[in-house]
Parts: structure tokens; sequence; C-alpha cells
């Protein structure tokens, strides 16, 4: 199967995809790959975060239109008016016949007054490449390889504006091409492209909408074809591919009510699937146990991996099964709406009709037996039904009222699944799915299908089921009632659940688990992706809950007492986990409490002491990526010139003994940084990690200020010998690092490493054994800085009047600002003053990057 399809015929079997093997199981995983006769590439899940959600492409259903060989009568006329262009982006998905290499025309404009006014061609060269080249008033630009000419669905985008006569071909998300200067008029401007005319797809119009010739016609298949009357951006032009109409501007958009066919051309409907977010996908070699990535779209083989416990649970609710729900179900529905088996099961993608007919059999049959248990092999087939629900597909037809009322029997299952008679069922299965938050998890999926429901008209749906209910507008809102999953979590979150909490007094005191008010999971979403950002909640508190009571919410939990909260973190494999992380209590009163709750990652900016909000995933992505390039550089740079002081054999002096030991300090700092983490899925090697890291770099710092005291101690003179002042130099460079380290982690040792990555807990005071000691430095070394640029500036004066004493005033100028300039410039990173910029990084996004691109050069 493809990777998506592949991962989720594990999920929906309670499994999970193989992740990469351990060196102690290579002997059997490699037996069981050649009991298979599996070689070459094998699919693996991707390593992910607690919160982690699969990025998936879209299926999309539209109509194609086949042009079987070149002719000369084939052709599809477009039915709109096209306005001037000034500026135009043309995007569609094309399959192109890899029989032939002439040259084809995939679609030409012409008006009255110029035939070859807009067009765009191609041709397939010897390296097999297919080329394009775009045609505007008549200008040819250039013909350039943009995809492989391997009979595979390709998207392209071709764009073209007046000003400048700009243009760009893109292929499959990517720029192939872009220049300037296409169809420059004479000594005149470039003109718009002129209104009125006629749109032929697949023909070379010789006259005005005919004349058309066989060897430049198009053979191969296209769909998805729109124009719009602007130049789209490279990420509009991503979110064109991915199959989203961008409305605005927006002058022919794909659709058989607006096209004239030629009868020889066969037009189908077909489901094209759409590249998501994410394109390519990891893989294990099989005979080299390598591991690469390729196009997650390849159908290659995978394995379903379960945990010994989980599985040996699910074969024990096998064995004891009665089948008495299954065969009520599937008798009732006629057809096999719930499986016999949950191993060997053929799990079918499931439509909108099919879907609806399955949940409302279910929903009766569970609600006639509403006071029987449900089995262990029944429930778990009860959400093996729902995960194939929630992970369904739309298609575009699919009536709007049937997708509302299979929301409604979503619920009305999720709630029946939840009584109190079934707790002790989730208890026997807590190994195979971890508590009841599942369900939350699943009704979140659920929610996205509904999208559909919402229109200009109608900004917001809920549904509800006595305790269990959703809602959605750009917030997307899901509750559950107080009793909904307090007996079923009273079995599983006691394990999870601090019994002893410390009271205010320095006594003990009982956290129950008793729910305090509705539990809820809240997305954010922008174009129906979603986003991340900080977010305030106000709780109702439940009826007579005394302070202490347990809150709790999906994404975002609360476990409240007067000044503190605890999450709840939902991973479908994992159940829950408590934490502390990125909630606090904003506001506390007897009906209600109010929550400010912030989920955003961190970029491994050294200095941040405040948690910072509202920052998007691109954003974030770029952070990382550059604070590991930038690490990346900075290291490779300090490698080479620790080398070269050990190979050019630099004279023993003090300098450049302090030099050696700033660049290892900084150098293992760096190292450690960029592989961070990939330490946080490991507690214990986290913390280690993060001593680590605080110890090196505290003594890259506490070198900087060794540097700052060598330069002060050349500036004025300090009555101490060179082999004395070589030790304090070595007590201050590393002495007093492991000092300060040591005793943070003698007093803070459970609040030192941060929640979501390798590094000190900006929650707590923790930073600042880290910043307070940087700070220092920075304000001493800022001192020796000033002193070490007066006296220059100072000694070049007298220099300069001793041997220019004629030079006019403005060389005297140039030679103190240079004078000035030179100290600072080499000084600023050996003093380590750049960092400064770090304690800024809370005010803008704009310091976050100056902080990293000025610490790769350091």
């Amino acid at each position: 199967l493809d990777w998506w399809r592949a991962d989720r015929y594990c999920e929906q079997r309670f499994a999970q995809l193989l992740r990469e093997p351990q060196d102690s199981d290579q002997d059997s995983f490699s037996k069981l790959l050649q009991s298979h006769h599996i070689r070459g590439s094998l699919w693996l899940r991707e390593g992910d975060s607690v919160l982690h959600k699969t990025k998936r492409r879209r299926g999309h259903t539209v109509p194609v239109l086949v042009f079987r060989d070149k002719t000369d009568t084939k052709y599809v006329k477009v039915l709109s008016d096209f306005p001037a262009l000034p500026a135009v982006t043309a995007c569609a998905h094309l399959q192109w016949d890899t029989r032939t290499q002439e040259i084809a025309t995939i679609f030409s404009y012409a008006v009255p007054a110029f035939i070859n006014e807009f067009q765009l061609r191609g041709f397939v060269d010897e390296e097999g490449f297919v080329r394009f080249a775009l045609i505007v008033h008549g200008h040819h630009s250039p013909y350039l390889p943009v995809f492989r000419a391997d009979g595979q669905w390709h998207h392209f985008c071709v764009t073209w504006q007046q000003e400048n006569g700009t243009w760009a071909i893109y292929a499959d998300g990517k720029r192939r091409a872009s220049a300037s200067g296409l169809c420059s008029v004479g000594p005149s401007a470039p003109q718009a492209i002129i209104g009125q005319g006629t749109f032929i797809i697949g023909q070379d119009q010789d006259s005005l909408g005919g004349t058309f010739r066989a060897k430049e016609s198009f053979s191969g298949n296209i769909t998805d074809l729109h124009v719009w009357q602007r130049v789209l951006s490279a990420e509009q032009i991503e979110k064109v591919r991915s199959c989203w109409v961008l409305e605005q501007d927006l002058v022919f958009g794909w659709s058989s009510d607006t096209l004239e066919v030629e009868s020889t051309v066969q037009a189908v409907t077909t489901q094209l699937l759409c590249p998501g977010p994410v394109e390519e996908c990891r893989v294990l070699e099989a005979g080299s146990s390598g591991f690469s990535y390729t196009s997650c779209l390849q159908t290659l083989p995978f394995i379903c991996r379960y945990r010994k416990d989980a599985y040996w649970q699910l074969q024990r609710a096998q064995l004891e099964s009665r089948h008495s729900l299954a065969s009520r179900v599937n008798s009732l529905a006629a057809r096999t709406v719930i499986p016999d088996s949950i191993f060997t099961s053929d799990v079918q993608d499931m439509n909108l009709s099919v879907a609806l007919d399955a949940l409302d059999v279910l929903a009766t049959v569970l609600r006639e037996g509403e006071m029987t248990m449900l089995e262990p092999s029944d429930l778990l087939a009860v959400l093996q039904l729902l995960k194939q629900v929630s992970d369904m597909e739309l298609q575009e037809g699919d009536e709007l009222e049937m997708l509302e009322q299979l929301g409604q029997y979503y619920m009305e299952v999720t709630e029946l699944i939840l009584e109190e008679q079934n707790a002790g069922t989730w208890s026997s299965i807590s190994q195979v799915i971890r508590g009841p938050m599942a369900v939350v998890e699943l009704c979140d999926r659920m929610v996205s299908l509904l999208v559909p429901l919402l229109t200009a008209e109608r900004t917001k749906i809920t549904i509800q089921h006595r305790n269990v209910g959703l809602r959605r507008v750009t917030v997307k809102n899901m509750w559950f009632g107080y009793g909904s999953l307090q007996r079923c979590l009273s079995s599983t979150a006691t394990s999870t659940v601090p019994q002893d909490v410390t009271a205010s007094d320095g006594g003990q005191k009982y956290l129950s688990t008793t729910v305090g008010t509705a539990v809820i999971s809240s997305t954010l979403l922008s174009d129906h992706q979603e986003i991340s950002s900080s977010v305030r909640y106000r709780l109702q508190h439940r009826a007579q809950v005394p302070r202490g009571a347990l809150w709790l919410s999906v994404e975002v939990g609360v476990n409240f007492r007067v000044f503190s909260l605890v999450l709840l973190r939902v991973s479908p494999d994992a159940g829950g986990m408590w934490s502390t992380a990125g909630c606090s209590v904003v506001m506390s009163l007897l009906d209600s409490t109010a929550c400010f709750c912030n989920h955003t990652t961190n970029f491994a900016i050294l200095l941040q002491v405040y948690e910072l909000q509202q920052r998007t995933s691109k954003e974030e992505f770029t952070l990382q990526t550059l604070t590991f390039i930038g690490c990346g550089v900075s290291f490779c740079a300090l490698i080479v010139t620790f080398i070269l002081f050990l190979v050019v054999r630099v004279p023993k002096s003090e300098r450049t003994t302090v030099h050696k030991n700033l660049i290892f300090a900084l150098a293992a700092g760096e190292a450690l940084l960029m592989f961070s983490e990939l330490a946080k899925t490991n507690q214990v090697l986290c913390f280690m990690v993060t001593a680590f890291l605080h110890l090196f770099f505290m003594a890259a710092f506490s070198w900087m200020l060794v540097e700052g005291l060598l330069l002060w101690s050349k500036v004025v003179a300090v009555n101490m010998s060179e082999d004395r002042r070589m030790k304090f130099y070595y007590a201050t460079g590393w002495g007093l690092p492991v000092l300060i380290v040591g005793v943070t982690l003698a007093t803070s040792f459970n609040k030192y490493v941060a929640a979501k990555h390798c590094w000190l807990n900006v929650q707590t005071n923790v930073i600042w054994a880290f910043v307070g000691p940087v700070l220092f430095i920075l304000a001493v070394n800022t001192f020796v800085l000033l002193r070490v640029v007066t006296v220059t500036v100072a000694s070049a004066r007298r220099r300069s009047k001793m041997l220019t004493p004629n030079s006019s005033l403005e060389n005297q100028l140039g030679t103190q600002i240079w004078a000035t300039a030179k100290p600072v410039l080499v000084l600023l990173p050996v003093l380590g003053l750049t960092w400064l910029c770090g304690v800024l990084v809370h005010l803008s996004i704009v310091w976050a990057y100056v902080f990293i691109v000025l610490n790769s050069l350091q």
C-alpha cells in the first residue's frame, strides 16, 4: 500500500506501522523479511511527538479530458469570457503521453488582433524530460525541462505579468524556470494580454478558434485547469497543487459546465490523489538495513507492529468473545458491519452512505442493550468501526444532510460506549487502548470531516447527544460532560495522577479523580489547516466541587489547585500523560477558572527567558532550520580553527591557550545543541544532554569572560605572574561552570529540564542559572570593550598626528572611525556580546532571526 493507507491499515487493527528496529531485534527481523520474501524498500513510521497528527493527502474527484493520440480534430473550448490580463497564472494537473516526442500545445489563447496571444507548448527531450515554453504576444521563452516524461500525473503552473515581462514555470510545487523581458513590444513597455479571446485546450490555433495541425496537438490527459488574473505566490501554488481552489481573481475554474468538448475527446471522472504537505516518507532498505526517503504515494510492503502486552490482550479478547454485539449488528444490517476478527478482517475504505448505515445500526443495537455491559471484543470492534468512519474521505456530491446525521450517530455511539457499566471493560483493554481518551481523539478526527457543513451563511454547527458533543467555528471545540469519562478515567488514570500533593502549608493533600469541568479539546484552524497559537479558556466549575478537584482537557487539561495546573496530553498509543507545561491560571473564581495555554515549540534560543506565543508552524520550521544550519557552519569553522592551532604550531601563549579552551567549549555545546532534539523522547538522555549543554555553554561564556580579562590585562597593568594568571583563568573557565551546574542540579533537580525540549526550564527560575551568569559576563565584557575602544582610538589619534601632522580633518576623522570600528567588529563575537540579542527574542520574531544568524558567525 502507499504510506498513508499502510499507516491507516495498522492503526485500524490497534497496531502501529513499524518503527526503526532495535539492534537486538535485527536477527529475528531479517528472518521475518526472508520468510515473506520481502526485498527492497519497506515503509517505516516517522518518530513523532505526543501531539503529532499525520499529514495526509486529499482525495479529489475530478473530470479528466483524455486526448488519445495527436490529431487535428480533438480540442476543448473554454466557455468563459476572459478580461484583459495584465498578470496571469494558469495551473493544471497533466499526464503526458510518453509515446510521442514532438511539440505539443497544452493550451492556446487567441484574439482577433493576434493569434499567438498566450500559449503553452512542450516536448520530450532526448534525456526523457518534458520541456515547456511560454508564448506571450508571439514572443517565445526558451524550452526548459520541468518534469520527467514518466507517464505519471504532474502539476504545473505558469505565471506572467505585464510589468517587466516577468514569467515563471512551476512543476510539482517547485519553480523550474523564471526570467523577465518576455514580450517587450518595441520601445514601449509590455502590454496586457488582450481580453475577449478564444481559449482552446489541446490545440494550437492558426486562426481564431480553428485551423489545427496534428503535429502540434496535445496527447495525454489533463484536468483541474484554472486561470487567475494575477500572479500567485509559491505558497498559493502549493495550495492549488494540493487541490485547494483559490477563488480570489479566478477567471476560469475547472468545470464540465464551462467546457465545449469535441465529440472524439473522451471525458472521464477519476479520483485524483493530491499530494499533502508531506511528500516523502521514511523507508527501510531491507537488504542493507539502511534508511532513506521516497514518495509517500509509492506502493510498498509494510509491517504492523504490536506491543506484546497489547497483542496478547487482543488475542484473549478475541478468544473469549461470544460475538453478541457483532452478530446482532450484522444480522440487523444484513451485511458484515463488524468483522469477526480484528487481526484478519479486511478493513474497507468507507463512503458516506455505508458509514451512515453502519453507525445507524450500531447505535440502534447499543441503545436497545443499554444496561448490558459490552465485552472487550465488542468495545474493540466499535472503536475499530469509529476509526474507519473518522478516516473516511468525503466525495464531491455527498449530501450535507447525510453528513450532519453521521455526526449525530457518531456522538451517540461515543456516549453509549462511555456508559457507567462499561468502566470495567475499558480497564480490561487498557494495554490495547490506554483509556477512554482514545474516544476523544477519534471525535477530534471525526469533527474534521464536518468542514463542508460550514458556509458563509452557516458559520457554526453544534451536534450533541446528552453529555457528549462538538461544535466548530474557526476554533474547533469538542467537550465531554462531567460523567462521560469519569468512571472510565477512575480505573485508568489513578496510576498517573499524583495522589499526594504538598499543600501550601507544607502538609500532604489528597487529590481525587473527580472531573470538575467538561473535558475540552480545541484545535485552531486557518484555511482548514491546523495552526499553533495561544488560547484562553474559561472552565465552569461543576456544582459543589471543592477546590483541588481535577480538571481535564484533551490537548490542554487542568488539575486545579489555587496556583497550579496539571495538563492531560492525549496520545493514541500512550493513552494520556500528566504534565505541568504550557498552561497557567489567569483567574480563579468560585464558579469558574480562567486558564491561559500555550503550545509552541522551542528552537533552541538559549537566552530565551519568556514563553513565546503566536508563532506559525512555518516560522518554527524556519527557526529550527536556521539553528541547525547556523550551528553546523559554526561547528565546522570552530573545528577547522582548533585543528589549525594544533597543526600550524602557533607559539604557545596565554592568548592561544584561552582561544583553544573557548573553541572547545563552544564546539562541544553547539554539537550537542544540533542533536538535542533527538534526545527528547528519552527522559534520562534528555536530562544528561541538558546538563552538558548547560555546562559547555556556561564554560564557553566563562572563557569569553577570560578573553575579556586577558584583554584588560593588556590595557591595564595587572600585578600577577603569568603562571598564577593561567591558574586563575582555568578556575574561571572550567571551575565556575562546574560549580554553577552542580549547585543548580542540587537545588532544582526535579524542575531542571523543560517539558518539550532538552534545555533548562523556562517556566521556573532554573533558566536564570544560565541567563544570570551570562548577563553578568556580558556586562563585564561590554565594559572591557568600551575601555579597549577608548585606548585604541586615543592611540590611533596620537599615531595619526605623529605620522601625518598636516593631514586633513576628513582623513583624521576616517582614521578614528576605522580605529573604533575595527576592535568593535573583532571583539564583539570574541567577547560574546552578540548573545545579548537572545534576551530580546520575546519582543519580535525578527530578533530571533538576528540572534541565530549572528551566533552562526561567532
